[in-house]
C-alpha cells in the first residue's frame, strides 16, 4: 500500500532537475522579497538623513514617492523582461535580472541624496520586475502537471521568506547607528552569487525550446509577442480580466500593508509601551510569517477547490482584514496576531499570480502574458503609495488612508465570474 501511495502522491514525479529549478527560482524571488521589504523598513530612517531639514516633516509623502517609483521601475522591467524571455529564453533573462538588482541594490547603499536613492531604487525595480515572470514560467514549464500548483506556491513563498529575512535583519540592525539602513542594502548584493549557480546547474525550458523551434519551421519570422497576444480574442480577454484582478492585488498591498509598521508604532505610543519602533519591526515579522503560510498552502487550496475559489478566498480575506487591522482597538501585543492573519491574505495572496497566470497562455507568449499581467498594473499602482502618503498627511494618520485604499480588493471580487477555471487542465502547449 505504501508503494501505491508513493506512486500517486503529488510529488512522485518531482526529480532532481525539478528541485534545481525550484531552488533557483525560489532564491531569486526571495531576494526580490528582501529588496522590497528592505526599502519599506528603512525608507523613513534613510530619508531622515537624506532629506533637507526643512522637508523632513513630509517623510510620509517622500516615503510613498520612493516606494512608488520602485514599483514603477518594477512594472517597466517586468514588461520588458517578459517579452525578452519569450525571445531569448527564461534562463538567460533570469540571470541578467538577478545580477542587475544585486548591483543596483549595492549602489543604493552609497546614496547621498533623495534623488540618488530613488534613481537607484527605480533601476533596482526594473531588474526585479524582469526576474519574476521568467522564474515563474520556467518552473511551470518544467514541473509535472500534478505538482505545478504546489511548486508555484513553494516558489512564491520565497518572497515571504525574503521579506521575513529583511524584517529580522532590520530588527537587529535598527539600533546600530545612522548607517544601519545602508547595511540593509549591502546585504542585497548577495544575489550576485546566485548567478553562478544558475549558470552551472540550471537548464533552459525544453517546452519553450520546442515551441519556438516548431514556430520557426512554419513561419519565416516570429510575430511580435505582445501583438500576437492581443490579436487572439481568447488571450486578449484573459489578459484584460486578470489585469483588473492584478490591479486590486497590487494596490491593496503596496498602498495598504506597506504602512503596517507605522500603525503598529502608533499603537505602542498610544499604549505607553516602550520601544515603539521595535513593535513596528515585530509586526512586520509576524506579517511575513503569515505571508509564508499563505504561500505554502495556496497550491494545495488551488488544487482542492480550483483557481477561482483560491482568488475568492484571497480577496475576501484581504477585504475583511483591512478594516480589522487599521481600526484595531487593542494593544500592540494582540496586534501581532492580526498582522499575521493579514499577511496570509494580503501578501500570501500574491500566490495566485504564479499558480494561475502561466496556465492561461501558450508557451511562445506565456512569459510575455504573465509578465504583462503581473507588471502592467504597476504602471498604474505605483501612484498608490504616493496617494497614501498624501492621505496620511491629510488625515494625520494611516488608518483612514489604509481603509480608502483597501477598497481596491473589491476589484478582484467583481472579476470572479469572468475568470476561466484551469483546475485539472494541462499546461497549454
Amino acid at each position: 500500500m505504501a508503494e501505491v501511495a508513493t506512486r500517486t502522491a503529488w510529488y512522485a514525479g518531482v526529480n532532481r532537475k525539478h528541485r534545481r529549478v525550484l531552488y533557483a527560482t525560489f532564491s531569486g524571488w526571495a531576494f526580490d522579497g528582501y529588496e522590497t521589504q528592505a526599502l519599506v523598513v528603512v525608507v523613513s530612517p534613510a530619508l531622515a538623513q537624506l532629506l533637507p531639514a526643512g522637508e523632513r516633516s513630509s517623510i510620509g509623502l517622500y516615503s510613498g514617492l520612493a516606494i512608488g517609483l520602485t514599483l514603477l521601475g518594477w512594472g517597466i522591467g517586468g514588461l520588458v523582461g517578459g517579452v525578452l524571455a519569450d525571445y531569448l529564453g527564461r534562463r538567460r533573462v533570469m540571470l541578467l535580472a538577478i545580477l542587475g538588482y544585486a548591483v543596483f541594490t549595492g549602489l543604493t547603499a552609497l546614496s547621498t541624496s533623495f534623488e540618488m536613492l530613488i534613481a537607484f531604487r527605480m533601476l533596482t525595480g526594473i531588474a526585479m520586475g524582469s526576474e519574476w515572470a521568467t522564474g515563474t514560467v520556467l518552473l511551470q514549464e518544467t514541473w509535472p502537471d500534478r505538482a505545478r500548483a504546489k511548486g508555484a506556491g513553494f516558489m512564491q513563498s520565497g518572497f515571504g521568506f525574503g521579506t521575513l529575512l529583511a524584517a529580522l535583519i532590520w530588527l537587529f540592525l535598527q539600533g546600530s547607528g545612522p548607517a544601519a539602513w545602508r547595511w540593509m542594502f549591502v546585504v542585497g548584493i548577495l544575489p550576485a552569487f546566485l548567478v553562478l549557480y544558475i549558470r552551472r546547474r540550471l537548464e533552459e525550458s525544453q517546452r519553450w525550446v520546442d515551441a519556438v523551434a516548431a514556430e520557426k519551421r512554419t513561419q519565416e519570422q516570429r510575430p511580435f509577442t505582445v501583438r500576437r497576444l492581443f490579436a487572439d480574442p481568447v488571450n486578449r480577454r484573459r489578459v484584460l480580466v486578470t489585469l483588473v484582478v492584478s490591479l486590486g492585488t497590487i494596490i491593496g498591498w503596496y498602498a495598504v500593508s506597506a504602512f503596517l509598521p507605522q500603525f503598529a508604532v502608533s499603537l505602542a505610543h498610544t499604549s505607553g509601551i516602550g520601544n515603539p519602533a521595535g513593535w513596528g519591526a515585530l509586526a512586520v515579522v509576524f506579517y511575513n510569517v503569515g505571508a509564508i503560510l499563505g504561500y505554502l498552502v495556496s497550491g494545495f487550496v488551488a488544487d482542492a477547490v480550483g483557481r477561482r475559489w483560491l482568488v475568492a478566498i484571497i480577496f475576501g480575506g484581504s477585504l475583511v482584514m483591512t478594516p480589522i487591522t487599521y481600526l484595531w482597538w487593542g494593544g500592540p501585543v494582540a496586534f501581532q496576531v492580526v498582522a499575521l492573519v493579514n499577511g496570509v491574505f494580503t501578501l500570501g495572496g500574491f500566490a495566485w499570480f504564479a499558480i494561475y497566470l502561466p496556465e492561461l497562455f501558450g508557451s511562445t507568449v506565456r512569459s510575455t502574458a504573465t509578465g504583462f499581467v503581473f507588471n502592467a498594473t504597476r504602471l498604474v499602482a505605483w501612484i498608490g503609495p504616493i496617494v497614501s502618503g498624501a492621505l496620511i498627511a491629510s488625515f494625520g494618520g494611516v488608518s483612514h488612508a489604509a481603509l480608502y485604499m483597501g477598497s481596491a480588493y473589491l476589484l478582484g471580487i467583481i472579476m470572479l465570474p469572468f475568470l476561466h477555471e484551469t483546475k485539472g487542465e494541462p499546461l497549454p502547449p
